[in-house]
């Protein structure tokens, strides 16, 4: 069973706090802590929490933050050696990619702010769907907006307007070929835009999905971090050359 997040951080809150220390440093001010401390309290998973004035306060953030001086090899003072893994993990994500830290740290902060987010909230994950790297938030609002009947069916009419048919755009799999009438019309959606690029209110194109049968979607999101489309796509054409040898 997954830790509570009262003793276990979530990715979205240590990429968060991360983001603090990037930017303010190891004593950061006492506005950016409280602002941080408000962002964690706001996130929409296990959101009883809130009611804790103790949990996430801005104590809690800057005791995060002393954990990711003793990670840096760069820092003058000593930090906190108490750190989890996952704070490990982060760290070395990130820390050398500050653009991708600051476009990720952006980009929860905006969609806690969103309906989006507090509706993704209410949708169900596969257990066998992983988080994407920027973790809970940004990958449920991907979900949500993967499962918009609107856009699922504009993608299919613009596909079958253009080709005549629905087909997996990794692995070509047809339904209706396989499982004639039964099969005619299903295909499955899913969003091609880097999750730390999605933005509250912004309207998804067609051009930002793709088609994929129910296998290769869920290829693609079994394990962090997730494949591109391209990527999947050489994968099995790796499988089917290494299987005709």
């Amino acid at each position: 069973m997954p830790r509570s997040r009262k003793v276990a951080w979530l990715r979205d809150e240590i990429i968060l706090a991360l983001d603090l220390y990037r930017r303010e440093g190891r004593n950061p001010s006492a506005g950016a802590t409280i602002s941080t401390s408000q962002e964690l309290r706001s996130i929409p998973v296990e959101a009883h929490l809130a009611n804790d004035p103790q949990f996430r306060n801005a104590a809690a953030v800057k005791l995060k933050v002393a954990n990711f001086v003793a990670l840096n090899p760069d820092a003058t003072t000593a930090g906190m050696s108490r750190g989890s893994r996952l704070d490990g993990q982060v760290f070395a994500e990130f820390w050398g990619n500050p653009a991708r830290l600051q476009a990720t740290a952006t980009a929860i902060r905006a969609n806690l702010r969103s309906r989006d987010a507090s509706n993704a909230e209410a949708e169900s994950l596969d257990d066998e769907i992983e988080d994407a790297p920027e973790g809970r938030v940004l990958t449920r609002v991907h979900r949500y907006r993967e499962r918009s009947q609107r856009l699922r069916r504009r993608k299919k009419e613009e596909a079958l307007r253009q080709n005549g048919q629905l087909r997996c755009d990794a692995c070509t799999f047809d339904f209706e070929a396989r499982y004639g009438e039964r099969g005619s019309g299903f295909m499955e959606i899913h969003h091609i835009v880097p999750v730390h690029k999605l933005k509250p209110g912004a309207r998804t194109q067609l051009d930002d999905l793709a088609l994929l049968c129910a296998n290769c979607h869920r290829m693609i999101h079994t394990k962090s971090p997730w494949l591109t489309v391209e990527e999947l796509r050489e994968t099995i054409e790796q499988s089917i050359h290494a299987a005709s040898l």
